[in-house]
């Protein structure tokens, strides 16, 4: 172990903007590697919310570099998301490679918005730059983060855009805003709150981020211009990918490891743990995962370094090899290379018989055939009470959770399998098809996948959401299809799997109204309810489809 000395220094970007960072040297002659984190929540963080001190870093023989990007914490310029991330991450790169006791090689870490600066640096391909490890990301911006098939992810979203309002007023020294916004932010579940925090939003920082994302509820240029997936032909490093089975950003973690592994030369490695976004251990809501679940991240992550900046492979190391996906259920963790190639997709049909899936919990069924006589479930959804979001990925209490008491609800038509009579192994991705009739122009459903106990209790392990679009008569006949957040779960035999179904999960995403003019709206005057039908059978095979990751087949 080094000792380590702490230093605050800057330099100035190729626009004159000074960019401040602290710097943990481990005092040695020798020439070191450099570690970069770039973040906007302040260098004293250093997103020790999940990772070790960067001093432990610098112990393990690394520069640890934590800098301010443009606009944040004491980093001069304006702050404006996402926008100077490319050209800022060179300049920097440029920096740190030339620091005095640097070799000139570089290496970066961080998660979320550090992970997302990790991409945007590789996408400027400094030649310092030899690998990144970038956690819980969004490869595309709109429909890995902002978006969710369609549906604007509205508590998360609103949650962060405070957050970063509420640092910005502090900078500016606006006691009052910061006052009102830290206040807001302690609110944020509340029902009756989001329109008084989004009123706070626009009052004290109007140019925020969260409105230009409202703006554009579709993938336009906008999106294109700022998400890492547009630029993927500059993306070739080796690249250690973390994720989290109730992270929001899941889908980004894997689409980019997915892509990377398809055409970079170089090692992809892919770690999932039963994680949401914050924090990492080995208890989700409430629910223990053993000490399998503990974070074992800082010293991958250092065993990572240790290969492609020192040229160093320790047994850390080669036990990573393709990654590691963490099992729900059995709490085991499994090697990518070891799971079964060329598997087939299992198929559940929906099925209701007297129309009542919503009503009782033994009248709609998942079963493996559809010799069965068409069916309708219907859904009315009240605005007075939508259906509550609970855990999963995408609300600021993500995981699995009892949902039982959600389940008896009248405006959720759930479908549960037989008992299993063995073990199931769900390892991919998850997908719902669904055939439904009504006079709306829009509305939203939301997917549960649960495993149901036999003391009655309901613990979801996959979610998903979808607005959809009916813009002509011919769109009415097709059915649905639609993403659920993808796992890796070991069922238990004498459980069953379940479905719910529903038009709302708030406040995860916004209301819709049924009018296609009051998208992204959290509360609408002439709000009417709306009814959806859930049709099955043979001539509407709606159907859930649990599919291989691709890297499986």
């Amino acid at each position: 172990m080094y000792r380590v000395v702490k230093e605050t220094a800057s330099f100035l970007t190729r626009d004159g903007v000074r960019l401040v960072a602290d710097i943990y040297r481990p005092q040695t002659e020798e020439k070191l590697p450099v570690l970069l984190m770039r973040q906007p929540y302040g260098k004293a963080i250093a997103s020790t919310v999940v990772y070790a001190h960067p001093k432990w870093y610098a112990k393990q023989g690394f520069i640890v570099v934590i800098q301010d990007v443009r606009g944040r914490g004491e980093s001069e310029g304006e702050f404006t998301l996402f926008e100077r991330e490319i050209e800022d991450g060179y300049d920097t790169l440029e920096w740190v490679a030339n620091l005095s006791g640097s070799n000139g090689k570089v290496g970066m870490y961080g998660f979320s918005y550090q992970g997302m600066t990790q991409l945007y640096a590789a996408i400027s391909r400094h030649p310092a730059l030899k690998t990144i490890c970038p956690a819980m990301i969004a490869y595309d911006l709109y429909s890995d983060w902002a978006y969710e098939n369609g549906a604007f992810c509205y508590q998360l979203n609103l949650a962060w855009a405070i957050q970063l309002a509420t640092e910005t007023a502090r900078r500016k020294g606006d006691l009052s805003a910061y006052k009102i916004l830290y206040l807001a932010s302690r609110s944020l579940p509340i029902y009756d709150m989001p329109p008084l925090l989004e009123e706070a939003l626009r009052k004290y920082t109007p140019g925020n981020f969260y409105y230009q994302w409202l703006s554009h509820p579709h993938p336009d240029e906008y999106w294109q211009r700022i998400s890492p997936k547009t630029y993927s032909q500059y993306l070739d490093l080796p690249m250690l990918h973390i994720g989290g089975w109730f992270d929001s950003y899941l889908r980004g973690t894997i689409n980019l490891y997915q892509e990377m592994r398809a055409k970079s030369k170089h090692q992809q490695c892919l770690i999932i743990a039963p994680w949401p976004h914050i924090p990492w251990g080995n208890t989700v809501a409430g629910k223990y995962y053993t000490a399998a679940a503990n974070s074992n991240i800082d010293s991958f992550q250092v065993a990572w370094f240790n290969k492609y900046l020192k040229d160093i492979e320790t047994p850390e190391y080669l036990s990573l090899r393709d990654g590691k996906l963490f099992q729900l259920g059995s709490n085991k963790w499994l090697n990518i290379e070891d799971l079964p190639q060329g598997g087939k997709e299992i198929i559940f049909f929906l099925k209701t018989t007297k129309g009542l899936a919503n009503i009782r919990d033994d009248d709609g069924f998942l079963v493996t055939d559809n010799n069965h006589s068409d069916g309708e479930d219907i859904i009315v959804q009240d605005f007075w009470r939508p259906v509550n979001s609970l855990g999963g990925h995408a609300t600021i209490f993500p995981g699995s959770c009892d949902r039982s008491e959600l389940d008896i609800r009248s405006d959720v038509a759930i479908y549960t399998s037989d008992c299993l009579t063995e073990d199931l192994e769900i390892i991919g991705e998850v997908e719902l098809e669904v055939y439904v009739e009504t006079e709306a122009e829009t509305f939203d459903l939301s997917a549960v996948l649960s495993q149901v106990f036999p003391d009655g209790k309901v613990y979801n392990f996959s979610q998903g959401h979808i607005r959809v679009h009916f813009s002509n008569k011919n769109n009415r006949n097709n059915p649905i299809r639609f993403k659920l957040q993808p796992t890796c779960v070991r069922l238990e035999k004498n459980t069953a799997i379940r479905l719910s179904v529903s038009l709302t999960s708030f406040p995860a995403y916004c209301i819709n109204f049924g009018e296609e003019e009051n998208y992204g709206k959290s509360f609408y005057l002439n709000a009417k309810p709306l009814t959806v039908s859930i049709l099955s059978g043979k001539n509407n095979p709606s159907k859930l489809i649990l599919s291989p990751f691709k890297f499986c087949r």
